[in-house]
């Protein structure tokens, strides 16, 4: 995945934005103003910060090990540190992102969810 890919992706869920709270050069990524992925867009390899099931976060750790880790900078047990750079499957990364922006979706007010579709 290029960095182009995975803004372009992070951008199409509904009421996503990308926003540069810490950094210029980190682009974080957010709906409802609740992040859901953070990556430094020129670093290599590309990797980027999603939020995880903790049960999902330590079997991906193990089953990829080195390229899925704990998330850096971040609460270790809600987060992974993914590297994107072509190692993993780009549908695995997707899904990833999806399931990522899922989970934040999940915990804002049930009007927000319903003005995204995802109730």
């Amino acid at each position: 995945m290029t960095p182009q890919e995975l803004r372009a992706f992070c951008l199409s869920f509904n009421a996503a934005t990308e926003d540069f709270p810490f950094r210029p050069e980190i682009s974080v990524f957010k709906v409802r103003g609740k992040l859901f992925a953070l990556s430094h867009l020129d670093e290599r390899p590309l990797k980027v910060n999603l939020k995880c099931d903790p049960d999902d976060a330590i079997r991906l750790r193990r089953e990829h090990e080195g390229l899925i880790v704990p998330g850096w900078h971040m609460n270790k047990r809600h987060w992974n540190t993914v590297t994107a750079d072509g190692e993993l499957p780009d549908q695995l990364v997707r899904e990833l992102i999806e399931d990522s922006y899922d989970l934040v979706v999940a915990g804002l007010p049930r009007a927000d969810r319903l003005r995204l579709d995802r109730p």
